[in-house]
């Protein structure tokens, strides 16, 4: 049987990867170039921190652009990186076969002018026991501004998978609230799955995709995949405005699109209105779905105010699923806004019909060099299997691909978009990749070869 599925998922990968076109270049409506112009960076090592790591990087001053000279595997060891300096750029396209992922651990930004392209985040237990307390999110934003995050791959989140948060009450007015936590973030083209359910949080079950946190202004989910997880895809705390569109939710458990003003939150606070614009989505249920789950549920006292066009919920057979439903009796009401978020304008929006088999094509970290772990979630998306899970033992584990290195060559790249002259990406075929000499990879190797 494991032979079968093996086949099954390279015929899947062939599939995948011959269909995927040309990635565009930054999108006009970014809030951010983020290291655009500044140096360059080059990671050379998979350790976890010291010289030459990504850790170091990161932790660097002024604009810069984070290159990589090695694939692989970084082992957090039950951490999280922050980004705390501002203009960065993490070009993880820029890394040889098979990219960079990070476990055990995820990302935390803490600043302003960020982007983040083509990274994969593996959070998982690590063998932590059920409500031990190891809760980390594989992405979040902390009161962080201006940020993109496009074409990385976020599984086995603890907390959440990909998410903005930050403080809900900075200051005394609802300005500086919302200038207080995070804004102006945009998600696009990632891949959010497998939160793990019944794990190490100190909750309990806890397979969530993404949070927006009270007060979160301009949040944008364009194209995004979210497969497999309990509730919040995304779940929009109060006050908060989100933009949804083109997105994918496959197999949530039991809710996929939430908003939640909580009066224990908001005590001694005016509520505000919340805002979710959503054109063009997809939701579809799977093995976990709860029967005749909606795409929107309403929670908690706080009102939303609602634009909703072209977006299509079915279960796992195809039959319709409605719009709206509600949990908890309770005072908020639902309010048909009159015109969408000024954020979608500056978008190419796809009929919802089309969705699914664009998505599929280019979702998730390095689409043209897939790991094995997104071509299986991603071609069970396309057959409507898949589960929930509780741990990452339960699909294979950690992954644990030879280190890699290759030089980067910078006359081989457009340094404004972090695209190759080419056309090609490192592990794309046809691509060429200057290797490093033998001795100086097999060095690199033995410093960063993952634990037996």
């Amino acid at each position: 049987m494991l032979a079968r599925l093996g086949k099954t998922l390279c015929i899947g990968a062939f599939a995948l990867a011959t269909l995927t076109p040309a990635l565009a270049e930054p999108h006009p409506a970014d809030p951010t170039r983020g290291g655009a112009g500044g140096r360059i960076i080059k990671v050379t090592t998979l350790a976890k921190s010291g010289p030459g790591s990504f850790a170091e990087a990161l932790a660097a001053k002024g604009p810069r652009i984070i290159v990589f000279e090695v694939g692989g595997v970084i082992d957090l060891g039950r951490s999280s990186l922050d980004i705390t300096e501002p203009f960065v750029s993490i070009a993880g396209q820029t890394a040889p076969s098979p990219g960079i992922t990070l476990i055990k651990g995820g990302i935390d930004v803490k600043t302003h002018d960020v982007v983040v392209s083509h990274l994969r985040v593996m959070t998982g237990a690590d063998g932590q026991a059920r409500m031990s307390g190891w809760e980390a999110d594989s992405f979040s934003t902390v009161a962080a501004r201006n940020i993109v995050v496009e074409h990385c791959s976020f599984l086995w989140g603890v907390d959440e998978n990909m998410s903005a948060s930050g403080p809900r009450f900075t200051g005394k007015t609802l300005a500086e609230w919302r200038a207080g936590t995070s804004h102006h973030i945009v998600f696009r083209d990632n891949l959010a799955a497998e939160g793990l359910a019944n794990s190490s949080h100190p909750k309990g079950e806890h397979s969530k995709g993404s949070l927006i946190h009270d007060n979160a202004t301009h949040i944008t989910f364009y194209r995004n995949v979210w497969a497999h997880n309990v509730e919040r895809a995304p779940l929009v705390k109060g006050g908060a405005q989100v933009a949804m569109i083109n997105n994918l939710i496959y197999n949530p458990g039991h809710r996929a699109v939430h908003y939640n003003l909580m009066n224990l939150e908001w005590l001694g606070q005016d509520y505000v209105t919340g805002e979710i614009t959503a054109v063009g989505n997809v939701m579809r249920g799977g093995n976990d779905t709860n029967e005749g789950l909606p795409f929107l549920m309403l929670g908690g006292d706080g009102d939303l105010a609602y634009f909703g066009k072209d977006n299509r919920a079915v279960d796992r057979h195809g039959n319709p699923l409605p719009q709206f439903g509600r949990y908890g009796e309770t005072r908020a009401k639902l309010i048909t806004a009159r015109a969408p978020l000024a954020d979608v304008s500056q978008y190419r929006i796809l009929p919802s019909g089309e969705v699914e088999t664009s998505l599929l094509q280019t979702a998730g970290a390095r689409p043209w060099d897939r790991a094995p772990d997104d071509i299986r979630v991603l071609f069970f998306v396309a057959e409507g299997r898949g589960d929930i899970i509780d741990d990452e033992s339960e699909v294979g584990g950690y992954p644990r691909p030879a280190p890699t290195a290759a030089r980067f060559v910078e006359a081989e790249w457009n340094l404004d978009t972090m695209t190759p002259k080419s056309g090609r990406y490192p592990g794309q075929k046809g691509a060429s990749q200057e290797s490093l000499s033998t001795r100086d990879r097999e060095m690199r190797q033995r410093q960063a070869r993952p634990q037996p």
